[in-house]
C-alpha cells in the first residue's frame, strides 16, 4: 500500500491578517523577492524556530494558496505528483499536492525536505530552473508553473548525516535564508505576544532556555525550541504551577535520561530560585 503525505491546506485571501511572525531580520523581503522572481526558497535551522510560522505568514501576507507537506522517509514522488486510484469501479487521476499547486498558482512547503526518498528532489529539478515545469509520466502531462507558483522546502541542518542530506546540485537550486532562534528580547515579545503571558514571566522562561541550549552537543541533542517555550508559557498563563509547565514543556521532550533529568531540573531550580 502507497503511503499518503502528510498534508495541510489552506487557502489565504488578499486583506486577511497574516499569522503573528515577528522577524528576525529581512527573511520577509527575501521570501517577497524570491516570490517575484520565481525563484524556490530554502528554510535552514533548528526545529521549532519559526520556519513553518514564517512561510504560513507570507502566504498569507502575499495572499497565496498554501500547500504544506510534511516529509517523511516514505514519501515518493508520487506521492507529491499524483496517482490513479480506483473509485466507483473506475480508474480517476487524483493530483497530489504539489501538482495542486502548480494548477493553482500557489505555495507548496515541503518541511524537513531531507527525510523525503530520494527520488522526490529529482521531480523537484524541473520546476526549480527556469524550465519551472512539472512532467506527469503517467498523464503525459507537462504542466507549466505559473507566475504565482513558489516552491520553499526547510530543513534542520542539525539533523544531517552521510544518509540525510540535500545534493549540491539540489541545494544550488535554491536561494536560502538561515534561521535561529530569536535574541533574548524578541523572544521574549513572540512568547508574550502568542500566550498572552507577562513580559517579566515570559523573560525568566527565556533565561531558562538559554542556559537549557547552552548543554546542545554536551547532555543533550537539541536546545529547547521557541516552540517549546510558546507550550510553556500557555501552560503557565492557564494557571498551571511553573516547575510543573516547565517539566512538561522543557524537560520531558528533551531527554528520556533520568540523570540528566535530574541535572537539568537542578538547573531550573537555580534560575528561579
Amino acid at each position: 500500500m502507497q503511503s499518503a503525505p502528510v498534508m495541510h491546506a489552506s487557502n489565504a485571501k488578499k486583506g486577511e491578517t497574516p499569522p503573528f511572525y515577528l522577524p528576525h531580520t529581512d527573511e520577509c523581503e527575501i521570501f517577497e523577492a524570491a516570490f517575484q522572481n520565481r525563484m524556490p526558497l530554502l528554510l535552514k535551522g533548528p526545529t521549532g524556530c519559526g520556519k513553518t510560522r514564517f512561510v504560513a505568514h507570507m502566504a498569507a501576507r502575499l495572499g497565496r494558496p498554501l500547500y504544506t507537506v510534511a516529509c517523511h522517509d516514505d514519501l515518493s514522488a508520487a506521492d507529491l505528483i499524483g496517482r490513479y486510484l480506483l473509485k466507483g469501479g473506475e480508474t480517476e487521476w487524483i493530483d497530489g499536492p504539489l501538482t495542486r499547486a502548480v494548477r493553482e498558482g500557489a505555495i507548496c512547503y515541503l518541511d524537513e525536505i531531507v527525510e523525503a526518498r530520494k527520488d522526490v528532489t529529482v521531480v523537484l529539478h524541473p520546476l526549480t530552473d527556469d524550465r519551472r515545469i512539472l512532467p506527469i509520466e503517467r498523464t503525459g502531462e507537462v504542466l507549466a508553473a505559473g507566475p504565482q507558483f513558489m516552491l520553499v522546502a526547510s530543513y534542520n541542518p542539525g539533523y544531517q548525516n552521510i544518509l540525510k542530506t540535500l545534493k549540491p546540485s539540489t541545494r544550488q537550486r535554491f536561494l536560502a535564508i538561515e534561521f535561529d532562534f530569536p535574541p533574548a528580547q524578541r523572544e521574549i515579545d513572540i512568547v508574550s505576544v502568542e500566550t498572552g503571558l507577562s513580559k517579566e514571566r515570559a523573560a525568566a522562561l527565556v533565561r531558562l532556555a538559554g542556559k537549557l541550549r547552552a548543554l546542545k552537543g554536551q547532555d543533550l541533542e537539541e536546545g529547547v525550541s521557541t516552540r517549546l517555550l510558546v507550550y510553556c508559557a500557555s501552560l503557565v498563563q492557564g494557571g498551571m504551577p511553573i516547575e510543573r509547565a516547565v517539566r512538561a514543556a522543557m524537560i520531558e521532550p528533551l531527554t528520556d535520561d533520568p540523570d540528566i533529568k535530574r541535572g537539568l531540573l537542578d538547573l531550573v531550580a537555580t534560575v528561579y530560585g
